[in-house]
């Protein structure tokens, strides 16, 4: 399938699909209905996942989940953007689809937070015994949390 006759596809299922350059494509879906679209692109050869991230939209209260994947066939990659609010920061795993899933939403929770209904392992990547809000959030204050470290780090390691 080409680019533009999956924009036409894609926008005729109710998503907003642009083109943003040759062999590139940005996808906006509701969190109700994503997994049933990621799905439908996996079995139209979408088959790699090539990374998930987090962004913090804290003025419109909310986190945008961005899901990157790729077709080795049409040789066409998707940036498939869903929004959640920040109060709840909750959305379905997409594990059952795509195995490698599990390292992406492990760092993303760690990270921002949200929280990936159905992965069954969540823990820590790398903040190892992380007390405080998760650090890509904008929220975190950067200096106050340097301000403490530095202070435990004068003291002895004594907070």
């Amino acid at each position: 399938m080409n680019i533009t006759e999956l924009l036409k596809d894609l926008n005729s299922r109710g998503l907003e699909a642009e083109k943003i350059c040759d062999g590139e494509i940005k996808v906006i879906a509701n969190k109700d209905n994503f997994i049933t679209h990621l799905h439908y692109l996996q079995s139209i050869n979408y088959e790699h996942l090539a990374n998930i991230n987090g962004v913090d939209y804290i003025d419109e209260n909310e986190f945008e989940v961005v899901y990157q994947i790729y077709s080795y066939t049409d040789k066409i990659h998707i940036i498939f953007k869903v929004r959640i609010p920040r109060e709840k920061p909750v959305i379905q795993s997409i594990v059952d689809l795509w195995e490698q899933a599990q390292f992406y939403e492990r760092e993303v929770h760690e990270f921002y937070g949200i929280h990936f209904e159905g992965n069954k392992d969540l823990s820590p990547l790398f903040l190892e015994d992380w007390m405080d809000l998760p650090p890509l959030r904008k929220d975190f204050d950067t200096e106050r949390f340097s301000e403490i470290v530095m202070g435990s780090m004068r003291n002895g390691g004594k907070k």
